[in-house]
């Protein structure tokens, strides 16, 4: 029988799985928290506060989530 040992490229590509499913669960974290906030009915002002707060949270998550796709393909086409 063979043994399969892991090279680099799979800890590469599981690596940039693990970096896309945190940028993920920030995006679901961003839409959840701007969802509260509609349901809350907040004044426009308190409303666009959380807007402007969520907003560099979202693009950040978004980054994230695209450099772990990237990682996972950069694996894939290596390995």
């Amino acid at each position: 029988m063979e043994q399969k040992t892991n090279s680099i490229f799979d800890m590469i590509i599981w690596g940039g799985a693990a970096i896309s499913l945190i940028g993920l669960f920030g995006i679901v974290w961003c839409i959840l928290r701007v969802s509260r906030a509609k349901r809350a009915d907040l004044p426009e002002d308190e409303m666009k506060n959380v807007l402007q707060s969520v907003l560099p949270l979202n693009l950040g998550a978004l980054f994230l989530s695209f450099l772990g796709l990237m990682i996972v393909g950069v694996g894939i086409a290596f390995s």
